[in-house]
């Protein structure tokens, strides 16, 4: 396993990853990568690194990374389902359920969305509750925030 830590607008990013592709993107990263599991790769993830902060300076709408969160099967649905939303647009967690044929799982839904390994690069922000903004792991004013960034009202 490698890893990157970087400077962003949100604050201080983690990416870690391997041959695979990338496990897991920690905003706001507290935490540090055991040394014996993981070594710092600052030029291996280079271009992971400028792709998120493209992102987040508005000039990058999609990424072309491999991404290998692993997960359960169900949460491996949820997240292809996530990719599929388009830069700018919100779906609620109901609207999730229906599209994987999976009626009333809104919260199975959510709490699939709040286990993403990956935020900005699954973008977990752009579900929504029925009656407003729901969860998101980095906090409502994050979400809020990455909304905004893509247009979102």
């Amino acid at each position: 396993m490698i890893y990157t830590r970087f400077d962003s607008p949100l604050g201080e990013i983690l990416l870690c990853g391997d041959d695979d592709g990338l496990h897991r993107l920690v905003l706001a990263a507290e935490e540090a990568p055991d040394p014996a599991e993981a070594d710092c790769d600052d030029a291996a993830l280079f271009d992971a690194r400028e792709q998120v902060l493209a992102y987040l300076a508005g000039r990058r709408r999609h990424f072309s990374l491999t991404l290998a969160p692993g997960g359960s099967e169900f949460q491996r649905q949820v997240w292809a389902a996530l990719l599929r939303i388009p830069y700018g647009e919100t779906r609620t967690y109901g609207d999730l359920a229906r599209r994987l044929g999976r009626e009333g799982a809104a919260r199975a839904i959510g709490a699939a969305s709040g286990a993403n390994p990956l935020p900005l690069l699954i973008p977990c922000h752009r579900v929504v509750a029925a009656d407003g903004l729901g969860g998101y792991s980095g906090g409502p004013a994050l979400k809020r925030r990455l909304l905004t960034l893509e247009g979102v009202a």
